[in-house]
């Protein structure tokens, strides 16, 4: 058979077999897209001066820092410093105290805010609603600061709204600032209180976008209200709160330091149950000057999370690839 008259078969997608396809470089790309990567360049220029460049301070970790020196002309001690911290046993307070706190932030705080956004989303009428949304979210724009001033009146010994109330009972007034067992309860309620409406916009946002034919189809079944959020509104907003519960899992070692540190402040009697390591490293950093110990703390921190947000994800990943981050 003469080869001139031969036809090569034309491949589905219109392309000739036998011709490879030429991938296309990257190099190639840059300069078809030169203007979406020189977007991107700020954003680059941010990370490495922030997150990046900082990152060499990881060494110090590994010394004993002498002011003299500087960061890298300071004593090597190698592991030192983790080893005083976990001696010392206050590595297992502070991990303790900030994975208890964050978890109850994370599991309590999700389903409040799961159970608000709900009931908004059943509000038929709108400037209530919106008067309902405007008021959970004002709390979140509340400083720390003063924060911190409303908690202090409130739980005062001497002027404290609280213990005048008790007073006024004849009850016995109680030392909150001198007795650390009222203080996660105390903790947790300002922290829900602050954050309650922003998650809550968020859950809320989910399950205005559901298609309304589920409901209505629902409704023709005869399903009642009860029936309709658990087979078609708790399903549905199921993919934001794996997402949203990966993301918080991943900073679950970094604790609310603005919150712990401007209610509790330096007040070493409240400590034991209020203590998290973003607290710690700001007081052996910036009072005692031990910038290796605090370091220590810290560089443990973020490989706590970043083993913890990896195996997470791994599971998460194994049950339903869709809800996973990577």
């Amino acid at each position: 058979m003469d080869k001139k008259n031969t036809k090569r078969s034309i491949h589905p997608t219109g392309e000739r077999s036998g011709v490879r396809q030429k991938k296309r470089g990257f190099l190639q790309d840059v300069k078809k897209n030169w203007v979406l990567y020189f977007m991107l360049v700020p954003t680059l220029i941010f990370f490495i001066v922030n997150n990046y460049m900082p990152m060499v301070g990881i060494y110090f970790a590994f010394t004993k820092f002498d002011f003299k020196g500087g960061l890298f002309g300071s004593p090597f001690v190698g592991l030192d410093n983790f080893a005083f911290l976990w001696k010392s046993n206050k590595l297992i307070e502070l991990t303790i105290n900030t994975v208890l706190y964050n978890l109850v932030f994370i599991l309590v705080g999700n389903i409040l805010q799961i159970f608000t956004a709900i009931l908004v989303s059943q509000i038929t009428k709108k400037w209530f609603k919106r008067v309902s949304q405007t008021l959970m979210f004002m709390p979140y724009f509340v400083s720390y600061v003063i924060l911190s001033v409303l908690v202090y009146n409130l739980f005062n010994y001497e002027y404290g709204l609280a213990n005048n109330l008790l007073g006024s009972l004849h009850m016995e007034q109680v030392n909150f600032y001198g007795e650390s067992k009222y203080w996660p309860i105390l903790i947790t309620l300002f922290y829900l209180w602050k954050s309650l409406g922003y998650g809550m916009v968020v859950y809320l946002a989910t399950i205005l976008g559901i298609s309304k034919e589920y409901y209505e189809a629902a409704e023709v079944d005869g399903a009642n209200i009860f029936q309709q959020i658990i087979y078609i509104t708790l399903p549905q907003i199921k993919p934001t709160f794996i997402i949203l519960l990966l993301f918080s899992l991943g900073n679950i070692m970094k604790g609310q330091f603005e919150l712990f540190y401007q209610m509790v402040g330096n007040n070493g009697m409240l400590f034991k149950t209020t203590d998290i390591i973003d607290t710690y490293v700001y007081r052996t950093t910036l009072t005692s000057f031990d910038f290796g110990m605090g370091t220590a703390a810290g560089l443990y921190q973020s490989l706590f999370g970043f083993i913890l947000i990896i195996t997470v994800n791994f599971l998460v990943k194994r049950k339903n690839a869709e809800y996973a981050l990577f």
